[in-house]
């Protein structure tokens, strides 16, 4: 059973002393995209890294489109992971899609963490009425084109659009590289259920208290989304970071670490994170 966990998700377990700290990647990466957060954390807090499976180093064999045709199935991942490592009371840094798999874990089974940390994560990437999620249903038809036609071509495309680092190329071929290393049915099946997901309902559901990581000028997050969501989970705090791009945690570490170092010791967020906050009270005084 541990065996086939660990080759499934390709976990990897650093030290043993501290409160669990569990990092979960986001589509097209890997574990190794958290390695400045390791840097910073693993003298404090037992760190925890995996690969979803059909990325990174994981066990290819154990995908299958139905198994994986809803978030919900790598929430169950998460939980069967804790269980395995018996976590309980842990924190979850989950990136894009790892957020709501993070988050619809932790509604399952809240006793196993006692912090979130989303960053840059959507629980709708549709535009729906008034929500902005950034995308309509046509650009996402044309993105899925694009990767059944040529996927390589398209990673190499897409990576520096997502990063949005042009100081920083190499961040854009590290991103290139880590979606190029998936299966290009894997690729497609997957960001087809991302894409087209929606978690809006549950979250009024968590509980559990949670750092929203805000980054401007992503194609893939609406800078709305952030609002949205600090509006409706009812323990979320939002923090805005200077920061730009889906991965701000590769293109600006250092910002990134130190917000989550805030959250985790419990300070009050920075002068915009008040500002942030303010307006999300002044909404719910006006519609509630």
């Amino acid at each position: 059973m541990v065996q086939s966990i660990y080759a499934r998700n390709n976990v990897r377990v650093l030290g043993s002393l501290g409160p669990p700290l569990i990092f979960a990647h986001g589509f097209g990466s890997e574990q190794r995209a958290w390695r400045h957060q390791v840097a910073a954390f693993r003298d404090k807090y037992q760190i925890i890294l995996l690969d979803h499976v059909g990325s990174g180093r994981s066990d290819f064999n154990a995908y299958s489109a139905d198994r994986y045709s809803h978030i919900r199935r790598y929430a169950e991942d998460l939980l069967e992971i804790c269980e395995e490592l018996d976590v309980m009371d842990g924190i979850l840094v989950g990136h894009s899609v790892s957020g709501m798999a993070g988050m619809l874990a932790a509604i399952a089974e809240p006793k196993r963490f006692r912090q979130l940390v989303f960053v840059k994560a959507s629980p709708r990437y549709l535009n729906d009425g008034d929500y902005v999620g950034g995308f309509e249903q046509p650009q996402l038809d044309a993105l899925y084109a694009a990767m059944s036609a040529n996927f390589y071509s398209w990673a190499m495309g897409f990576a520096p659009l997502a990063m949005n680092t042009p100081d920083m190329p190499e961040l854009s071929n590290e991103f290139a590289r880590t979606m190029s290393s998936m299966r290009p049915d894997i690729a497609l099946s997957t960001a087809r259920v991302i894409f087209e997901s929606d978690c809006r309902a549950a979250l009024p559901l968590l509980k559990t208290p949670t750092l929203i990581l805000q980054s401007g000028q992503d194609i893939a997050v609406a800078d709305e989304v952030g609002v949205y969501m600090a509006q409706r989970i009812p323990n979320a705090q939002l923090t805005r970071i200077d920061a730009r791009g889906h991965l701000p945690h590769l293109s600006s570490p250092g910002v990134v670490n130190q917000a989550i170092k805030d959250f985790l010791e419990g300070k009050a967020p920075g002068l915009e994170a008040h500002a942030e906050a303010a307006s999300v009270g002044r909404w719910e005084q006006r519609t509630g």
